[in-house]
């Protein structure tokens, strides 16, 4: 009984939830694709290898960049979710997914080497998503992913030990964008979520 209930329940439609949803998709997103792989690439030397000073400086460094990106390319996913259910306030909603993007990024303050980065995604987002509304939604196999070149640039695995390996790489964040459009489709009814926002 309680299985079913569970599948039963109302979905979420509030903007305090999706302002959460963001920022935990977002971080388990860059954890998840940056940890995995350098766990898998590490093999019998992990334990050596997080051990190391500089390389968690450097995967702490990665893991902040990319979180940023996708909290990005999250935000933009929500936006092509919800937007056929804004027609005629596609402005609106953005102007709404704006805000909880930066109250996303404001929640968690980063440490001060990557705080201009911070500042360039909340400076950025408004026109990305501006971009994008130019064309219709993606979904989240197609979304053009502002974390990947992001997660290529910082990974902390030099580019010469990591040849033949981008497409798999690549294919690892995607297919952490189309979990995270499902649970955004388990979790939320679009349209009631659009029309809170709007109001």
């Amino acid at each position: 009984m309680a299985l079913l209930d569970f599948f039963r329940r109302r979905r979420d439609a509030s903007p305090a939830a999706l302002g959460g949803f963001l920022r935990a998709q977002a971080a388990y997103v860059a954890q998840k694709t940056v940890l995995d792989y350098c766990r898998v690439k590490a093999g019998r030397s992990e334990k050596q290898l997080f051990s190391d000073p500089d390389f968690q400086a450097a995967l702490a460094h990665c893991r902040w960049q990319v979180f940023f990106a996708a909290l990005g390319d999250v935000t933009a996913l929500v936006e092509a979710h919800l937007r056929p259910h804004a027609k005629g306030a596609e402005d609106i909603l953005r102007e709404a997914l704006v805000r909880l993007h930066q109250a996303a990024l404001d929640a968690e303050p980063p440490p001060a080497a990557e705080a201009q980065a911070a500042a360039d995604a909340r400076e950025g987002l408004p026109h990305h998503l501006a971009s994008l509304q130019l064309e219709p939604p993606f979904p989240a196999h197609r979304l053009p992913l502002l974390a990947e070149p992001v997660l290529f640039a910082t990974l902390p695995v030099h580019p010469e030990q990591r040849q033949g390996e981008s497409l798999a790489i690549k294919g690892a964040l995607r297919f952490q964008m189309v979990s995270t459009q499902q649970e955004l489709e388990l979790r939320f009814d679009a349209a009631e979520t659009a029309r809170n926002l709007l109001n």
